[in-house]
């Protein structure tokens, strides 16, 4: 037998000795005498009586824990299961009263001496004792089933939580996924624009393009990166439409020094700056700007896209698939502690902003494991508010 094996038995039968001697206690109380020339002796009888019957209780303890976890599945036989289970009482109380006569035999209080152990001394400690073996008997099959339910309710969840997790952590995936070719769809109309009127501009988009494309490739799949990361993206993506735009669009940021390595969402800000582009920039025939700004406060951080608008649409939402899918990623990561804001003002600008918690990066050694925290984190979220 493998040496785990034997520690587990170990220890399951010194959780069943360290509970029933208390119980064995208990129930010799009862016998105590209450005059004080013979209660010393009393007690020191108790204390040696209570170990016996502890001992006897906790050795069959165990094998029955075993057999109700090996033969549970039979339980949906409820006759049969019942009676197999009402004709082990008999053994029980043998084999009880056996290891009880053997440990403790009986005394003679006439002759002051131990009487031999014969077959007589064993019936008569099961006619005295077989209701209150019958009862402990019940007790430790009920306690035994009891416990295996336990067990098989905590692993039907732990089941559970890895398939929400799996399902959570698709979804997420399936929602960074469908920003790439929506990203790629709109820069490639972009660059259909340019290339009868100005093929040189549109041939540098296609260049910068396909950098873009790579660092994106490049990237792992982890779900957080840092904020100072996720900007140079939006930079050169910036850079991109620069090239289509020329001086039609003027680029401000605004980025405190300390919020560089705040963890974000990885490609949760390109969607912003792109739906400033297309329903800011793009829709106007003025010149435009874009300021991009991030902050931290009470241990949250604040990041803003505004952009100037045309007159007709300083009222429209432009909700589109890009913020739905921020929005949808910012529940799954974050549930109730982040959000995406959209704010229209007097002054023709409209302002995205991006409310989360201010998570630093921690060293490189211990990213693995806040990657798992924040992934247990993440679904527990997940799963509370669905």
């Amino acid at each position: 037998m493998q040496p785990p094996r034997l520690r587990a038995i170990a220890r399951a039968y010194l959780m069943s000795i360290a509970f029933w001697y208390p119980i064995a206690l208990l129930m010799g109380l009862q016998y105590l005498p209450l005059d004080r020339q013979h209660l010393g002796p009393a007690v020191r009888n108790l204390l040696l009586q209570a170990v016996v019957h502890a001992f006897g209780f906790a050795l069959w303890t165990p094998p029955i824990f075993y057999l109700v976890g090996r033969y549970l599945g039979y339980a949906r036989h409820r006759v049969r299961y019942f009676l197999l289970w009402s004709l082990g009482a008999a053994p029980f109380v043998v084999l009880y009263s056996g290891l009880v006569l053997l440990l403790n035999p009986p005394y003679d209080d006439v002759l002051r001496q131990t009487m031999p152990r014969t077959l007589p001394s064993l019936l008569q400690i099961v006619r005295t004792s077989f209701g209150d073996e019958i009862f402990v008997y019940i007790a430790i099959i009920v306690a035994a089933h009891a416990y295996q339910y336990l067990k098989r309710v905590r692993r039907q969840e732990a089941e559970r939580y890895e398939y929400q997790q799996a399902l959570v952590a698709s979804e997420l995936q399936a929602l960074k996924m469908q920003l790439h070719p929506h990203f790629l769809f709109n820069t490639l109309h972009g660059i259909a624009t340019l290339i009868d009127s100005d093929s040189r501009s549109a041939k540098a988009m296609i260049l910068k393009l396909s950098g873009l494309l790579r660092a994106s490739l490049d990237r792992d799949n982890a779900d957080l990166i840092l904020l100072e990361e996720e900007l140079k993206f939006v930079r050169e993506y910036l850079d991109l439409e620069k090239m289509r735009f020329g001086a039609r669009l003027n680029v401000r940021w605004s980025i405190a020094p300390e919020t560089a390595r705040v963890l974000v969402p990885q490609m949760i800000l390109q969607p912003l700056v792109e739906n400033a582009i297309r329903h800011g920039i793009a829709a106007s025939r003025e010149a435009g700007w874009i300021e991009v700004a991030a902050t931290t406060s009470d241990g949250r951080l604040n990041v803003g896209v505004s952009n100037s608008t045309s007159l007709s649409l300083v009222k429209s939402n432009g909700n589109g698939l890009g913020l739905r899918n921020v929005e949808a990623r910012l529940r799954y990561l974050y549930s109730g502690d982040a959000n995406l804001q959209l704010n229209f003002g007097q002054d023709r600008t409209a302002t995205a902003t991006l409310s989360l918690p201010a998570l630093q990066s921690p060293p490189a050694t211990c990213r693995p494991a806040m990657d798992n925290l924040f992934s247990q984190e993440r679904i527990s979220h997940a799963r509370s508010h669905r």
